[in-house]
C-alpha cells in the first residue's frame, strides 16, 4: 500500500524584469490536457562508476559515461542502434569490473515491482552482444560479484548462466504457478516488503541465497478481465493472503555453484512468520536472515552458516505494544572490519543509528535527538574513523536535509540544507554527490557536488522554464499552517488559495487526504501528480487543503504508532477537526467543505462521509479500502493485528458498518483490475449503502489496476472528478 534558494537576488531581479514580458500571458486557464506538462525534468538512471569522477546515464538507447571534471571527456559506452542485433534496452547494470553490461529489453510488468524481460550481455572488450538465454523470458537477471555468471528466474525457478561457457544451469525444478516459487517473491511480499527478486549472490560470487515460497495453501483471488474480442471474460487467479488467513510457507536455501549443492537454512520450527530480508555479511560463509513473527512486533537477525545451515540469533528488537518497522532492515550495514555492523532503530522514540559488535552487542547509539533519521545514504570507511551519510528531519518534519556524522557519533555536519527537501545520491568513493532539491516555491534542481569543501561543481537541471510556466498559469503557492486539536496535538497542513483570493469572500474547500501509517503529504517540496488538478480547482474558485493526521511520518514513534490497533479512529478525528478549524476561518464557506483521497485516502474519505457526515458536504473515494478484512495479511496485521485478535479494530472503523450515516454526495471510483485493493471493497460498500437506502454515485474503470493508469484514462478520471466537485461542492 502500500532547500535553500540559489542566487536569490538574481532570481528576484529576473522575475521583476520579466514581469511585463510575461504579464500578458499570465492568467492562462489550466486544462486537463496540460497536467502532464507540469512534471519537472530530472536526471534519471544515474549509475555512479567505480572511479568516483565518472557516472553513467541512459540517454535514449545509449549508455553515456560522464566525466565530472570535464564533460568534453564524455564517452558513449554502448549504443543499442549500432550493435548486431540492435538492442533497444529499458534498463542496464554493469558487472563489478564494468567490462560487461547487462541489458534489459521487452519488459512486461506483472504487479507493482515484478516483471519479465529479455536480457542481453554486452562485452565492452569484444563489442559482442549475446542473448542471455534463448529458452524463454527471464526476470531479475543479476551479475555475480566477479562478473562471470548471471542468475535469473523463469517460470518460478532459479537459474544461473556461466558467461564463459554459455552453459545454463537450472538450480531448482519445483516451481509451479500458484504453488511453488523459487527465487521470486509472492504477491504479498512483493507489495508489502517491497522487493520482487528473492535471490542474492554471496560476496565471492560462489553462492546464492534464495527464498522458496510454498503458496499452495494460500487462497486465490480472481480478477475477471474483459476483452472486447471475447464473448466470455478471462479469469485471472493469483494467490492473495487476506488478513488472518494462511500465508506462504518460506524456506531459505543456499546454492553452492561450484559444488552444485543446495543447503537449507534453519529458520526455526514456526512456519507462520515472515523472512522480510536476506543480507550477506562480509563473509561468504555467513548469511544474515531477518525473522519476523506474524504479529510483526518481534524482529530477529539470524546469522546462518552457509555450509551447515545452522543459525544463531544475534540481535532481537521487540515492540510488544506496536510493531517493528521492517524498512529499517534496509539500513543494516556490515563494516569492512568484519567485527561490527550498523542498524537503525526507533527504540529511544525516534529513528536513529546504532553500532553493534558482530555478535549483536550494542557499542553505542550514533545519532540522537528528538528528530528522525530519514534515509541512510552510505558509509565511507576509507579514513581512520568511518563517516555515515544520511538525510534527516532534524530542522522540521516538513523538510529533509543532508548530514554526515562519524561512527563515534561526533562531528555531525550539515552538508546540504537549503530550505525544502533534499535528496542525495553518493558516488561509490564518497567524493561526490548529486543533490536533488525542491521546495514549495522552487521546482526540482539537480546539482553535482564535491564532498571536499562541499563545493557545487555543476547544475544539471534547474527547471527554470517550468517555474515560468507555473507563473503564467497563476499556480497558487503552498501556504503552510499548523493548528492544535482539542487534545493538544499539533497538526501540519498546507493550503492552496485562488490567485484572486479576497479575504472578505467565502470559499468552498476541498480537503485532500492520504493519512496512512508512515505517509506524508505535507512537505516543503515541489508537488506533482494530483497537484495540477488541485491547481485547476483553485482557478475555479476552490481552496484546496491537505493536513497530515496522526500516524504519519517524521514526528517520532509515538506520533506514528498512535493509530496502532485502531486504524481510522484518530485519523478520522483529525480530519474532522481540520474541517472544524477551517470552518472558523473568515474566508471559508462552512457549508461547502469536501474531502477526497485515493487508496488509504479513499478509506479516509469514506469514513469522513459516514462517521464525519455532519462535517463534509461531498466526498470522493478512489480505490478505497472499505473493510480491512479484505486487505492483505502483512500490511493489515502490522497495524491491526489479526481479526481474531482485534475484532473491534477491524469493524469499528469500517465504512461498510457506517453506511447508514451517509448524508452528503459521495462518488466512489474503482478499477475492476485492481490486484491490490480489490474492487470487492467498493462492491460490498455499495451493497451496504443500498441496504441503508442511501443514494450515491459509483464508477468502474474496466480492467484498470490500482493506479487507474494511462493518459486517456487519467484525463477521463480528472474530468469526472472535476465535474463532480463543481456540481456538488
Amino acid at each position: 500500500m502500500m532547500m535553500k534558494k540559489y542566487h536569490l537576488l538574481l532570481i528576484t531581479l529576473g522575475l521583476f524584469l520579466s514581469f511585463s514580458a510575461y504579464g500578458q500571458e499570465k492568467n492562462k486557464q489550466l486544462e486537463i490536457k496540460d497536467f502532464y506538462s507540469f512534471y519537472p525534468e530530472d536526471v534519471s538512471n544515474i549509475r555512479w562508476m567505480n572511479e568516483g569522477t565518472y557516472y553513467s546515464t541512459k540517454e535514449k538507447f545509449q549508455i553515456v559515461k560522464h566525466n565530472i571534471a570535464d564533460e568534453k571527456d564524455n564517452e558513449v559506452l554502448f549504443d543499442g542502434k549500432e550493435t548486431t542485433p540492435s538492442v533497444m534496452f529499458s534498463d542496464y547494470t554493469f558487472s563489478a569490473d564494468e567490462q560487461k553490461i547487462l541489458l534489459q529489453t521487452g519488459t512486461s510488468k506483472i504487479y507493482r515491482h515484478s516483471f519479465t524481460a529479455k536480457y542481453y550481455v554486452y562485452d565492452r572488450k569484444t563489442k559482442e552482444v549475446k542473448e542471455l538465454s534463448s529458452k524463454g523470458r527471464q526476470s531479475y537477471a543479476t551479475f555475480s560479484p566477479n562478473g562471470s555468471r548471471v542468475a535469473f528466474t523463469r517460470d518460478n525457478n532459479l537459474y544461473v548462466t556461466d558467461l564463459t561457457t554459455g552453459k545454463e544451469t537450472q538450480i531448482t525444478n519445483t516451481g509451479k504457478q500458484n504453488e511453488i516459487i523459487n527465487g521470486s517473491c509472492d504477491w504479498v511480499y512483493e507489495e508489502e516488503f517491497g522487493f520482487p527478486k528473492a535471490f542474492f549472490w554471496s560476496p565471492d560470487g560462489n553462492k546464492i541465497g534464495f527464498y522458496t515460497f510454498d503458496e499452495s495453501q494460500v487462497k486465490e483471488y480472481n480478477l475477471q478481465m474483459w476483452n472486447g474480442q471475447k464473448v466470455y471474460p478471462d479469469d485471472y487467479r493469483f494467490k492473495y493472503p487476506k488478513a488472518g488467513v494462511q500465508n506462504s510457507t518460506i524456506t531459505i536455501s543456499i546454492y553452492d555453484v561450484a559444488k552444485a549443492k543446495t543447503t537449507k537454512m534453519d529458520i526455526g520450527e514456526e512456519t507462520d512468520m515472515y523472512i522480510p530480508r536476506l543480507r550477506w555479511t562480509k563473509s561468504s560463509d555467513v548469511l544474515a536472515i531477518f525473522r519476523l513473527n506474524r504479529l510483526q512486533n518481534k524482529l530477529e537477525i539470524l546469522h546462518a552458516d552457509a555450509s551447515s545451515g545452522k543459525t544463531k540469533a544475534v540481535l532481537t528488537e521487540e515492540d510488544p505494544d506496536g510493531y517493528v518497522d521492517i524498512e529499517y532492515a534496509d539500513e543494516l550495514v556490515y563494516l569492512k572490519d568484519g567485527k561490527h555492523f550498523i542498524n537503525s532503530s526507533e527504540k529511544d522514540g525516534y529513528k536513529h543509528f546504532y553500532l553493534y559488535t558482530i555478535d549483536g552487542k550494542q557499542v553505542r547509539q550514533i545519532t540522537k535527538g528528538n528528530w528522525e533519521v530519514q534515509e541512510y545514504l552510505g558509509i565511507d570507511e576509507s579514513g581512520k574513523t568511518p563517516v555515515i551519510y544520511f538525510t534527516s528531519s532534524e530542522e522540521s518534519p516538513l523538510e529533509r536535509h543532508f548530514y554526515s556524522v562519524d561512527i563515534e557519533g561526533k562531528k555531525k555536519v550539515k552538508l546540504a540544507g537549503d530550505k525544502g527537501t533534499n535528496g542525495v545520491s553518493m558516488s561509490s568513493d564518497f567524493k561526490y554527490y548529486i543533490l536533488k532539491h525542491s521546495s514549495a516555491e522552487k521546482p526540482l534542481t539537480v546539482s553535482l557536488y564535491q564532498i571536499k569543501k562541499n563545493k557545487r561543481l555543476a547544475v544539471l537541471k534547474e527547471n527554470k522554464e517550468l517555474l515560468k510556466k507555473t507563473e503564467e498559469y497563476n499556480f497558487a503557492k503552498k501556504e503552510f499552517f499548523d493548528f492544535k486539536t482539542k487534545d493538544g496535538t499539533k497538526l501540519y497542513g498546507y493550503m492552496l488559495k485562488p490567485k484572486d483570493f479576497d479575504p472578505k469572500k467565502k470559499y468552498p474547500v476541498l480537503m485532500y487526504v492520504y493519512g496512512g501509517p508512515s505517509s506524508q503529504n505535507v512537505k516543503d517540496s515541489w508537488s506533482a501528480g494530483h497537484y495540477s488538478w488541485h491547481q485547476m480547482l483553485t482557478q475555479k474558485g476552490y481552496i484546496v487543503v491537505s493536513v497530515d493526521n496522526r500516524g504519519t511520518d517524521a514526528r517520532g514513534e509515538q506520533f506514528k504508532k498512535s493509530t496502532y490497533a485502531q486504524l481510522g479512529k484518530y485519523e478520522t478525528e483529525d480530519q474532522i477537526e481540520t474541517s472544524q478549524y477551517l470552518k472558523k476561518l473568515p474566508y471559508v464557506d462552512g457549508g461547502r467543505v469536501g474531502i477526497w483521497g485515493w487508496s488509504y485516502g479513499g478509506y479516509m474519505a469514506s469514513l469522513g462521509m459516514t462517521l464525519g457526515a455532519d462535517h463534509f458536504k461531498m466526498g470522493i473515494a478512489v480505490a478505497p479500502v472499505t473493510t480491512w478484512r479484505l486487505y492483505d495479511s502483512i500490511y493489515t496485521e502490522r497495524f491491526l493485528k489479526r481479526p481474531s485478535d482485534n475484532k473491534s479494530g477491524y469493524d469499528d472503523f469500517s465504512p461498510i458498518n457506517h453506511a447508514d450515516k451517509l448524508k452528503g454526495k459521495l462518488l466512489i471510483v474503482h478499477g475492476t483490475g485492481d490486484d491490490n485493493v480489490h474492487v470487492q471493497n467498493t462492491i460490498l460498500f455499495q451493497d451496504a449503502l443500498i441496504n441503508a437506502g442511501k443514494q450515491f454515485d459509483v464508477f468502474y474503470y474496466p480492467n484498470r489496476a490500482h493506479s487507474i493508469g494511462g493518459i486517456n484514462t487519467r484525463f477521463h478520471l480528472y474530468q469526472m472528478l472535476t465535474d463532480y466537485v463543481v456540481e456538488n461542492l
